[in-house]
């Protein structure tokens, strides 16, 4: 039989046997802590083989790889439980908050909100239309989730909450669609941006500490999100079209293309933000003149180097 090597044996940040040992010991903690949600001992099971599935190294995830991973025969127990056990998603939501900040709390933590769109071939899942999803770049059949993410300087990530995106439409506009989709009739139709505050508004009242807040272009273009971040006197990045109007430090109001002629060279500090879809961008940054009183100053973060007539700002 082959020995395992000793942890000195291992080349540095390798994955040790007592790791192993403490992840598992942690998943039973968290399994243990999910249990009430789910009432009876078959579906808290079923949770647990799906959760372990969700956490594998598996190339597919449905539910028959899922299945054979768990060592079932075929996946009708955990298609039951997905469609059929009746559990409080919200419950695991304030649950998932709680750890995140039992486990990560950071004082200048970071919260990001991205939506990410989910390819469905017919038109029965609940929000399913035609609609453009950033994450593959084009118009199709999509769900549209929003997310809330929470990071630490440590470099931990973890998704907090989230809401799936209906549109007014295709959907509100037809209440038995969504009584076949299974909608609860109290959900009322939300902007993404509006569904962003909602989320923000959970992580405050439960105690998840964070210094900034970050989000892409449809996000920052909204007055509405943007009011409210200042209202709360939550510091915010977010990316805006270069026809946005901020307030400057003299308190007086200009649009952004109009800013950005008027700044020089040594305005801007180079900075890498990290690799994305299309590689490593950089970043560029000015300084922050002091507010009006009451209200934070606003001032344009190109996310190219100048030149100053690119599309690709931030606040």
């Amino acid at each position: 039989m082959r020995k395992s090597p000793d942890a000195d044996e291992l080349p540095a940040g390798a994955v040790t046997p007592e790791d192993l040992v403490s992840w598992e010991l942690e998943f039973h903690c968290l399994v243990e802590r999910m249990g009430p949600l789910f009432g009876r001992p078959e579906p808290r099971a079923h949770a647990e083989h799906y959760l372990r599935g969700l956490l594998a190294p598996l190339e597919r995830k449905n539910g028959w790889t899922i299945a054979e991973y768990c060592g079932q025969p075929e996946p009708k127990a955990t298609q039951r439980f997905l469609n059929l056990t009746p559990w409080d998603a919200d419950k695991l939501r304030d649950l998932n908050l709680a750890y995140a900040r039992e486990n990560f709390a950071d004082s200048r933590g970071t919260l990001i909100a991205d939506p990410t769109g989910f390819a469905k071939k017919g038109r029965k899942s609940a929000g399913v239309q035609r609609q453009y999803s950033g994450t593959l770049g084009r118009i199709d059949n999509y769900q549209i989730g929003t997310f809330l993410a929470y990071a630490d300087r440590a470099g931990n990530r973890v998704l907090v909450d989230r809401e799936l995106y209906i549109p007014r439409e295709s959907w509100f506009g037809d209440p038995q669609r969504c009584r076949e989709a299974g909608i609860p009739e109290e959900v009322t139709f939300a902007t993404r941006p509006q569904q962003v505050r909602a989320m923000i508004e959970r992580v405050v009242a439960a105690g998840l500490p964070f210094a900034w807040f970050t989000a892409d272009e449809e996000f920052g273009q909204n007055p509405g999100l943007r009011e409210f971040l200042e209202d709360s006197e939550i510091p915010y990045v977010m990316a805006v079209p270069k026809s946005t109007v901020v307030t400057c430090p003299d308190g007086k109001e200009k649009v952004i293309a109009e800013i950005l002629p008027g700044l020089r060279d040594n305005d801007w500090q180079r900075r890498a933000c990290g690799i994305g879809t299309k590689g490593l961008p950089g970043t560029s940054r000015i300084g922050l003149a002091a507010a009006p009183p009451g209200r934070p100053a606003q001032a344009p973060l190109p996310q190219e180097a100048p030149p100053p007539d690119t599309n690709d700002l931030a606040l």
